[in-house]
């Protein structure tokens, strides 16, 4: 058998708010290798935890994150925004890594500095970068691994065969460790074809077990899910189940 994927806690773990404590505190206490959130900026460059830029204030207006400062942002929320500072003290105390999905790129370069100063190179990547992203964050933040999020368009307008060799060499291009792609993408030829180019696959967003199963069992490296205690559970089937053909062999 393969060795098993890395168990990836998508934000919004175990129903969980997204971007909140609860959330990271659930994926850390299931003992999750990775935890994955969304990073954008503020106006005074803070790197905060955030899918989108409009966000809707504790009045019941909206406005755009990034014309905010820190300070400004949160006066005006109901609950304090966690900046991305706060959640890599947590990730560094327990030993993880963290995933930290780019949603803008004028982000790198503050992210690039926090990781830095932390001494955290070793204890993030980045995702969330398409083909030019990953070669800006590669000028920006090049101490920090950086996954290409596959373009999605080519395996719809091209044969697959096409579409992943090139995924593949966009991904080398770009100095990236990996590809990172929805599950539903991923074949046992796109598999066979990242290891040839001595990259990684990382998949996203995995719901059923079954799923889980299979994907495990093509040897992707990373499964991310919403519901890191299902994959956990999986993962314990699988080493049972190959333990015990192991032990009848033998």
């Amino acid at each position: 058998m393969n060795k098993f994927p890395l168990v990836t806690a998508h934000t919004g773990c175990m129903g969980h708010p997204d971007h909140s404590y609860e959330s990271l505190q659930a994926a850390l206490t299931l003992g999750a290798d990775i935890y994955e959130d969304d990073i954008r900026s503020t106006r005074d460059g803070v790197p905060v935890l955030a899918h989108d830029d409009d966000i809707a204030l504790a009045d019941g207006s909206r406005c755009s994150l990034a014309e905010l400062t820190l300070k400004e942002l949160n006066a005006s929320l109901s609950v304090p925004i966690l900046t991305l500072q706060d959640v890599l003290g947590q990730i560094r105390e327990a030993g993880k890594i963290m995933n930290l999905d780019i949603k803008t790129e004028s982000a790198l370069e503050s992210v690039s500095i926090l990781v830095e100063r932390m001494g955290m190179t070793e204890m993030v990547f980045l995702s969330g970068c398409n083909y030019g992203t990953a070669v800006k964050a590669g000028r920006y933040a090049p101490h920090i691994r950086r996954l290409l999020n596959v373009n999605m368009h080519s395996f719809a307008s091209l044969p697959y065969d096409e579409a992943m060799l090139q995924a593949c060499a966009e991904g080398r291009e770009a100095g990236c460790f990996g590809l990172n792609v929805p599950y539903q993408a991923v074949r046992p030829e796109l598999m066979e074809a990242v290891r040839g180019n001595g990259l990684d696959l990382y998949v996203w967003t995995v719901t059923e077990a079954d799923d889980m199963r299979r994907l495990a069992q093509f040897g992707v490296n990373s499964i991310t899910t919403r519901d890191p205690a299902k994959l956990i559970a999986v993962r314990g089937e699988m080493e049972c189940a190959e333990e015990n053909r192991d032990w009848t062999i033998n």
